[in-house]
């Protein structure tokens, strides 16, 4: 135990933290196995057919089927369908600029210059960027085809096996999605609530039994949750008609079963009373709970069942957690008893989004983007040539699988298709010196292919910070072993492709720095004053006295709210892989925003356990009471809306709210308890001012 003990503490930090990272990112969740399945399964048959048929490209055919594979069957259809229509479009403007510049190799470089542009640009501009992003690709590969042969019925050939490659595993990843492997969104959706659900019912379980909960729900879990049912929501609207009719009932139940879910975290470890009142008011909410669950499951309305005596329910207000159990279910039971006509007024669908981007025409960093992709792969392409090394040809392509909006998401994007890159090669390399030598059949193949597929298809099913790896590393792999009907045993292939993919990557990071810059944190800071009104507006949100009415649209904008988190979270991750030359200056950026953001999530967090408590103490308190706490929200929410104010302006100028006074509360009541935490988290937030010094991170320290 001893040397175990001193190994794991020589381990570098960063060691340690990379295999925590990958444990979390590779660790199985709901679905993860089903589309895993789905991609070895489609893989399969588009190896054994192109093998068979001699279709060329097979490590396109495998690249698009897992672009084109996703969580469910209508991002599926989504992504698929862009995909015929890029790639179609995408060819025909090939064809037609071969046609008319083949013998003109300058005029066929500028016009190529001309629509990879236009293409770069609209990608940027429209809410369908994908398949233009698909006619860059193809236009730039096939650039690379016209460098190898000078018979022009040859490259036409070349270009329309292209085509070939691309549409047919769509069909047949459509077909597999569609009738073999099916993954609805509205099952998904269904079987994502049933498991919050079943999360409360064993919580409530546990302190019914007096068990002790070993496994507490963190908050990162009830963020991750709500956000979950959200983007099933929407994508379950796109598939099936009754959820669109009926989009503000829906989200008023996954508003409901976050509420309670969020609830189910907040429990005490033990029920600190005990008495019979208590427990019968607690297997009331156990019994609710799996109602509601039974209603989802079964599509069928939901009504709250009162099975205690009317003097026993107040014991439920010793817990503000439970208390806040029992508004969620009647409330929800009170929208769906009123019907259609309350429904609609408890939240309306979200406004679709315009296709093109409001400021395409006048934003100059649209421009600014297409011309440093140009740029880049114009660059390449010339060192491609003036070389005279046609295994480099990813070096092209590189450029524009990296060039993403933002310095840090072009980095994070290198990153992954490097190591995907890496691990590719490196299995490549050993199946070729240990492996193909002892094939004979597709099968053994098939049984050397699979396994990696498998892999790939785990690694890209999981979230942004990891999946293209996954994608990379199949590709990488297929282009080393695939590319041929016949074994590979050419180990300079795999040297080449990974040179190019390191070059690309290095070009296009030298150019995305060193012409305008185009970093995040500026973003960054937009998006945290936004948050920081959001959560104001959530201070500001109906109180209890409106009774249950107001209980639904508090929930649907505290999910909105957790969106915006969220959304604050992604941003930040790819603002701190941001390269830059002063060090200082971006290290003070990202630290202050980390702080800015713990500290919304520490205010989210107070302001609903304030809002709670005055439901509990709704006729406990006096009415004294109640408005010194509203008096305090109100406080809060105002000091929230000037420091997002003061963080908008540049430079920035915003100081730490001031701390907010709780005197006129009774000290040590349950709602002096939560006014003086919320006032204690809104003062937290960090002196953020160009000359102002740097805050310490945790804010668990102004918890303490």
């Amino acid at each position: 135990m001893a040397i175990a003990e001193s190994l794991a503490g020589s381990v570098p930090d960063w060691l340690r933290g990379a295999a925590g990272f990958l444990t979390r990112e590779l660790a199985p969740f709901p679905g993860r196995a089903n589309v895993m399945l789905r991609c070895m399964l489609t893989s399969a048959i588009v190896i054994v057919t192109s093998m068979a048929l001699e279709i060329p490209e097979l490590a396109l055919s495998l690249l698009v089927l897992f672009y084109v594979t996703q969580a469910n069957v209508v991002m599926t259809r989504v992504v698929g369908f862009m995909f015929i229509i890029g790639s179609t479009l995408a060819i025909g403007l090939s064809i037609l600029l071969l046609k008319f510049t083949f013998d003109y190799p300058l005029v066929r470089i500028v016009v190529a210059s001309v629509l990879f542009f236009c293409s770069v640009y609209l990608i940027r501009v429209l809410k369908i960027g994908v398949v233009f992003f698909i006619v860059a690709i193809v236009i730039i590969y096939v650039q690379s085809f016209v460098d190898q042969t000078d018979q022009a019925d040859l490259l036409i050939r070349a270009v329309l096996w292209v085509w070939v490659a691309v549409n047919y595993p769509i069909a047949l990843a459509l077909v597999v999605n569609t009738l073999l492997l099916p993954a609805e969104p509205q099952v998904q959706l269904r079987e994502a609530i049933h498991r919050q659900l079943d999360a409360v019912q064993n919580r409530l379980e546990e302190l019914i039994d007096g068990r002790a909960n070993v496994e507490p729900i963190p908050v990162s879990a009830v963020q991750r949750a709500a956000l979950t049912l959200q983007k099933l929501l929407r994508f379950s609207t796109m598939r099936d008609a009754q959820y669109r009719e009926h989009q503000a009932m829906q989200l008023a139940c996954i508003a409901t079963v976050s509420r309670l879910y969020r609830a189910a975290s907040l429990l005490p470890l033990e029920w600190p009373g005990g008495a019979s009142a208590s427990r019968a008011m607690l297997r009331e909410l156990r019994a609710n709970a799996q109602a509601l669950d039974e209603a989802v499951m079964t599509r069928t309305s939901y009504r709250y069942a009162t099975s205690t005596a009317p003097e026993d329910r107040a014991t439920v207000d010793a817990m503000p957690a439970a208390a806040e159990m029992q508004r969620a279910l009647r409330s929800f039971s009170d929208l769906t008893t009123n019907d259609a006509d309350t429904a609609g007024s408890a939240g309306k669908a979200a406004a679709s989004e315009p296709l093109l981007a409001p400021d395409a025409w006048t934003n100059p960093a649209y421009l600014r983007f297409s011309l440093k992709t140009l740029m880049t792969v114009l660059a390449c392409y010339v060192f491609y040539n003036a070389v005279d090394w046609q295994g480099v040809h990813t070096i092209m392509l590189t450029c524009l699988i990296v060039a993403l909006p933002g310095l840090g998401a072009s980095t994070q994007r290198a990153v992954l298709r490097i190591a995907g890159a890496l691990a590719g090669s490196a299995l490549a390399l050993f199946m070729v010196v240990f492996v193909v030598p002892q094939l004979e059949s597709i099968v053994g193949l098939l049984l050397m292919t699979l396994p990696i597929v498998a892999l790939a298809a785990w690694i890209s099913a999981g979230s942004e910070r990891i999946s293209y790896a996954g994608v990379q590393l199949m590709f990488t792999f297929s282009l080393a072993l695939l590319a041929q009907f016949a074994p590979t045993i050419n180990l300079t292939e795999i040297r080449d492709r990974m040179v190019g993919i390191v070059l690309g990557v290095g070009i296009s990071t030298f150019v995305q720095m060193s012409f305008w810059r185009e970093g995040e944190g500026e973003v960054l800071r937009q998006k945290l004053a936004a948050l920081l009104r959001a959560t104001g507006a959530l201070l500001r949100a109906p109180h209890a006295d409106t009774g249950t009415a107001g209980e639904v649209p508090f929930a649907q904008l505290e999910l909105k709210t957790w969106a915006q988190l969220d959304d604050c979270e992604a941003t930040l991750s790819r603002v701190v892989l941001e390269p830059s030359w002063q060090e200082g200056e971006h290290s003070r950026l990202t630290l202050r925003a980390q702080t800015v953001l713990a500290q919304s999530r520490e205010i989210l967090l107070a302001g609903t356990a304030l809002h709670n408590e005055l439901a509990v103490q709704e006729h406990a308190a006096s009415p004294q009471a109640h408005e010194a706490a509203r008096s305090v929200q109100e406080q809060a929410a105002m000091e929230l809306q000037r420091y997002a104010h003061d963080l908008e302006g540049y430079p920035p100028d915003a100081r730490p709210p001031r701390r907010i006074a709780t005197a006129t509360l009774a000290a040590g009541s349950p709602l002096a308890v939560a006014a003086d935490e919320l006032g204690r988290q809104v003062a937290g937030l960090p002196d953020w001012r160009v000359e102002a010094p740097v805050p310490a991170p945790a804010s668990q320290a102004v918890r303490t």
